[in-house]
């Protein structure tokens, strides 16, 4: 019945277990091989049962028929449902291996540096024994070693690195500068969050540094404004604008000037203003070593090598009294949904993909199946307690980790944040408990300490982290007390991000537990359930007993998640039509970087100056000369494109608005009529070059002809909308009030 209604995790896995049981009826004359055959892909059952014993004889570690038909479903194009601690790691690697056999090239993309390598370095000797060559690729590697590591059949890498190695090949002016391989499998670890949560991040490639400006006297400025009297919030806390008498007061200190005739004070003023009331330090950033280094909030670790868009990052740098860091013109970006719809063929494996399997199937095309334990899971789900106040939960959480540390059983606590980890620990300690944080400051330790969880009377407090990729096995005698005990401090804005915490108990059928504690004045209800009617606390404890409470949680959860879809949906329109202009794009650059297609523009164009020149220097000078005339202006013209299109953006909702048109119909209309004086501009600045250009034997004189590319390029994520689309939501406050103004105009 789920496969006729075609319901979310309803992907039959029978025939891979039928498959997988068999394997088991190879099993015996598989192991009695002194040397294990190369895998035939044409008999999926004997390909399992080989897997299995190379697995055993590599890594002492033999492969359930669960995890066999987790490998089948990947090999199978899927997303591969499995539980914490059920073994992902090998079944992708046995995926992985099936494919390479098949003759195609892998792509494993993790979320960080440390699982990329050691999944590599683990899985090695299985891939050897199948006769698979592995490499991997970190933020340290250098080019050498990443061009070697994408030879290989099968590459780890996390996601960014592949987009940033992407990026830097399309701005290569040479094909011996080009690494990354044509795409062809990604099998995505982690997949619900590289593919929904991480999936509208854009990847930039940057170029022609300048000097940052820094802001200092806005953030002085805006320090002295006062919430509720200078400066109001939106309902949900993502946008912040100044009141008559907060304008009143910034135009007064700086001089008396208009403050809406100055449009760069604004800007900084708005700026600074969004850094000191709507980003948090050890919640959004955090400082170290004299930098900003933003939180990653589905995960709770720090962002490497990510920011906001320039303007921001400033404005949070002033705030810090921090100078201001470098910035330059994106040469390039693409985002990892953009990087991810490049491979023909993508699957993946999460704990948590059915709750995302309706996004997975709109952006990927992808089907979740769910594959079974291996043992059962014995966990008990405590319900919510929800308290009235923050500072009732705050005291009950200290209560109920004295409680069960009292009998021995280890705690792992799971906070929103890291000021609230750290909050939490300090209490602890001033109880006279000693307990480990692991947060985004202290992420490099993180899996020694997530190892050290389940061990007799141990605390740990930890974000969101929570230590995903390692496993956390129960010291001696933790059985017996109930297993490890999992407490969220509060709901996420996303149930899978709360299912993953308590996934983290229970794992391969042992015992544990879990409950989430949960005030009514957390940002989660106060953001998305600001006008739900709150039942009141029913004693002097403050926890709510009424059902209503359970509802107001569910609801502002469901609201936080649609939200949060509609952003995803939201910016992929947008993207979209660049993504598809910067195909074609690249098919005219491959075109002149592999082949003579800039030779042959230009002596179409300029015929009397290529003659001229041909017998001065000779064909294949000349032609080289052409290359990179053309690749230069292709590439500087998509810069200004990309520069044009992100201004076209931000004002497009309003445009939109005063016409009553639609800003996506817009926003398209002016992308295409912009896409087409890109083409020209390239034709007409390459033959303006050409003809002006100092060529000689030696080849094309760049500094005097005016080809000058950027000297440095480095590469970050950008936070796109952190405060969610601006426009979107003064949109939304206006419509109702011009539909009344046209009914009275009717």
């Amino acid at each position: 019945m789920r496969n006729l209604l075609d319901r979310p995790g309803s992907a039959n896995i029978g025939a891979y277990r039928r498959l997988a049981a068999q394997a088991d009826g190879h099993e015996e004359r598989i192991r009695a091989l002194t040397e294990l055959p190369r895998p035939r892909m044409d008999d999926l059952a004997e390909f399992c049962a080989i897997a299995r014993e190379a697995a055993h004889r590599t890594l002492d570690m033999r492969p359930f028929d669960v995890q066999l038909v987790g490998a089948l479903a990947l090999l199978n194009g899927q997303v591969a449902e499995m539980a914490t601690g059920e073994g992902k790691t090998l079944s992708g690697a046995i995926a992985a291996a099936g494919y390479a056999l098949r003759g195609r090239r892998v792509h494993v993309m993790s979320v960080n540096d440390y699982l990329a390598r050691r999944d590599a370095e683990w899985m090695g000797p299985l891939y050897e024994a199948l006769g698979v060559s592995v490499g991997w690729i970190g933020q340290s590697s250098t080019r050498e070693e990443r061009r070697e590591a994408y030879a290989k059949d099968v590459t780890y890498a996390p996601v960014s690195e592949i987009g940033f190695d992407v990026l830097r090949d399309r701005v290569a002016t040479s094909p011996a500068d080009l690494v990354v391989p044509e795409p062809s499998v990604a099998l995505i670890d982690e997949a619900d969050s590289v593919l929904v949560d991480e999936a509208r991040v854009p990847l930039v490639l940057a170029g022609a540094a300048d000097p940052g400006v820094d802001a200092p006297e806005a953030a002085v400025l805006v320090r002295r404004l006062s919430r509720g009297y200078h400066y109001e919030l939106d309902d949900q806390g993502r946008n912040v604008f100044l009141t008559a008498k907060g304008t009143d007061a910034v135009e007064k200190a700086l001089g008396g000037i208009n403050l809406y005739e100055s449009l760069d004070v604004l800007t900084q003023v708005n700026l600074a203003l969004h850094a000191h009331a709507l980003l948090t330090r050890d919640v959004d950033y955090l400082v170290r070593d004299g930098r900003i280094h933003l939180v990653n909030q589905s995960r709770g670790r720090v962002a490497t090598l990510q920011r906001w868009p320039d303007g921001l990052q400033a404005a949070v740098e002033a705030k810090e009294a921090l100078p201001a860091s470098e910035t330059g013109e994106i040469l390039d970006s693409i985002t990892i949904q953009g990087l991810i719809r490049r491979y023909p063929q993508i699957c993946g494996m999460t704990g948590t993909a059915v709750a995302v399997e309706e996004q997975l199937r709109e952006f990927y095309e992808l089907k979740v199946a769910v594959i079974p334990s291996n043992k059962p899971c014995v966990r008990v789900d405590e319900p919510d307690r929800v308290y009235r106040t923050m500072a009732d939960k705050e005291r009950a959480l200290a209560e109920e980790i004295t409680r069960v540390h009292a009998t021995g059983r280890p705690i792992l606590v799971g906070t929103l944040d890291v000021s609230e980890s750290e909050r939490l620990a300090d209490d602890l300690k001033a109880a006279g408990l000693d307990c480990v944080v692991l947060n985004a400051k202290n992420d490099a330790e993180e899996a020694a300490i997530i190892a050290r969880a389940g061990e007799r009377s141990a605390i740990t407090v930890s974000t969101q982290m929570a230590g995903r990729g390692t496993d956390i096995r129960l010291g001696e005698g933790v059985a017996e007390l109930g297993g490890l005990y999992v407490i969220g401090s509060g709901r996420h804005a996303s149930s899978r991000l709360d299912d993953q915490l308590r996934g983290r108990a229970g794992r391969q059928g042992d015992p544990g537990g879990s409950v989430f504690l949960v005030s009514l004045e957390d940002a989660l209800i106060t953001q998305f359930a600001p006008e739900e009617p709150l039942p009141p606390a029913a004693g002097e404890d403050g926890l709510v007993r009424h059902k209503r409470a359970a509802y107001v949680v569910g609801h502002a959860q469901r609201v936080a998640e649609g939200t949060h879809l509609d952003i995803h949906r939201n910016t992929w329109r947008y993207t979209r039509l660049l993504e598809r202009q910067r195909d074609l794009v690249l098919e005219r650059r491959n075109k002149v970087l592999h082949g003579d297609a800039g030779a042959e523009a230009l002596a179409a164009a300029a015929p009397e100056r290529w003659a001229e020149l041909t017998g001065e220097v000779g064909e294949a000078v000349l032609g080289e000369a052409a290359r990179q005339i053309v690749l230069y202006h292709l590439d500087r013209c998509w810069t200004e494109h990309l520069g044009f299109m992100s201004d076209v953006r931000e004002g497009i909702h309003l445009r939109a608005l005063g016409h009553r048109l639609s800003p996506l119909d817009e926003f398209h209309r002016e992308g295409v009529a912009a896409y087409r004086r890109l083409l020209e501009e390239v034709e007409k600045r390459s033959i303006e070059m050409f003809e002006g250009a100092t060529i000689t034997a030696e080849g094309l004189d760049a500094l005097e002809s005016g080809l000058k590319r950027p000297t440095a390029t480095w590469t970050y994520l950008v936070q796109e909308n952190p405060f969610g689309d601006a426009f979107d939501r003064a949109l939304r406050r206006l419509s109702p009030r011009a539909k009344r103004r046209q009914d009275l105009d009717d």
